[in-house]
């Protein structure tokens, strides 16, 4: 890029360049065509829609976050067998084509009597993936199929075990990126006024 990010923060010190505002983001109109181009919504309802969506994402994550933490308080550990292990690929969409990899487990377990499968790794049930195979093989490493482990089980949802007996990330990563989609809509809604 040939512009200095002095010139970005202060128009003044270059009066040549300006950034132009455009949308949600800060669009560089430089002759190289290197500038990012993300238009927001194209009306005051797109906006408002948008603004909804991410108080939704927020609140859901909000939602989930509660909700894993009571499961970890309220547990109770229970023995499981592991009956599947794998490692699956998302290779993403063309408009978002990073591949995620999702660390799959199943296995049984017996609660008061009644017998259940369960997949969670974690009580959130907004699902963790990763970026790296490496990185989904490290969250069930310790775990091997057909072995005998310690699952968790809240006796409110006794068909909802997990295998570890602590909070998951994933909900404050989508309340995080709910609180971004909010903001970048309600720039958007306010240049629409």
């Amino acid at each position: 890029m040939s512009r200095s990010v002095r010139s970005q923060l202060n128009p003044a010190a270059a009066p040549d360049y300006l950034p132009i505002v455009s949308g949600l983001v800060v669009i560089d109109d430089m002759s190289d065509d290197s500038g990012v181009n993300i238009n927001g919504p194209d009306s005051l309802e797109g906006a408002l829609l948008y603004i909804l969506i991410g108080i939704a994402i927020i609140s859901y994550g909000g939602y989930d976050y509660v909700q894993q933490t009571e499961a970890v308080r309220e547990s109770v550990e229970v023995d499981a067998t592991i009956t599947e292990l794998d490692i699956e690929t998302d290779s993403g969409t063309s408009s978002n084509p990073g591949a995620n990899f999702d660390p799959v487990v199943e296995f049984e377990y017996t609660y008061n009597g009644t017998e259940y499968t369960g997949t969670k790794i974690y009580p959130a049930d907004i699902e963790q993936n990763y970026e790296t195979q490496s990185g989904a093989e490290s969250a069930i490493e310790e775990y091997e199929q057909g072995t005998q482990t310690t699952a968790y089980v809240s006796p409110d949802q006794p068909g909802d075990a997990f295998l570890k007996d602590q909070t998951s990330n994933a909900p404050i990563i989508a309340i995080v990126l709910g609180g971004v989609f909010t903001l970048f809509a309600t720039v958007s809604a306010v240049r629409k006024l």
